[in-house]
């Protein structure tokens, strides 16, 4: 009797890096309005050739489905987003004007206490560095802060630190 895998197996070192390039192959002809990350599919559509953005999305939309059917790859029901203007995405939100960060998260930056301590310090920094991508110069506004964390560095936190706290909030 031989068996075949259905699914990926759970456990296997290679699994993601040759999954992604799987997906990567078979969606390559379609690259012009459909990127993949793994196991997500994205695709966006613009008006363009006398039809409407909707028009053209419902025709790329049925050129993924279809090559999704023909090479056996199931999609989850309760992860699809279809027609949106913005999604979702790593943190982050993705649309027709490019990327922005979560305004939830934000939120939790600019919210935040003054930290206590070198490690509420690390949490604040860590969720504040996931977003610097957002902020002109983030690294040299952050750098009195990154300098009280250093191995041994006595926790006194001063004017200056608290000045870094505001800028990069």
């Amino acid at each position: 009797m031989l068996w075949e895998w259905l699914v990926t197996p759970q456990g296997l070192s290679n699994a993601p890096a040759t999954f992604n390039r799987l997906v990567t192959q078979l969606f390559r002809p379609h690259r012009a309005y459909a990127q993949t990350y793994f196991d997500d599919i994205f695709v966006n559509s613009r008006a363009e050739h006398g039809k409407s953005d909707v028009e053209n999305h419902v025709e790329h939309l049925r050129a993924v489905l279809e090559c999704m059917r023909t090479n056996k790859l199931y999609g989850n029901l309760d992860k699809r987003v279809f027609g949106a203007e913005e999604i979702p995405f790593l943190g982050c939100f993705i649309g027709k004007r490019g990327l922005r960060a979560d305004p939830a998260k934000v939120k939790a930056i600019v919210e935040w206490p003054v930290p206590k301590n070198q490690k509420d310090l690390r949490k604040w920094l860590g969720l504040a560095n996931y977003l610097h991508k957002y902020s002109a110069n983030y690294a040299e506004m952050a750098r009195p802060l990154s300098n009280i964390l250093k191995k041994d560095a006595p926790w006194c936190w001063e004017v200056g630190h608290d000045e870094a706290f505001q800028a990069v909030k």
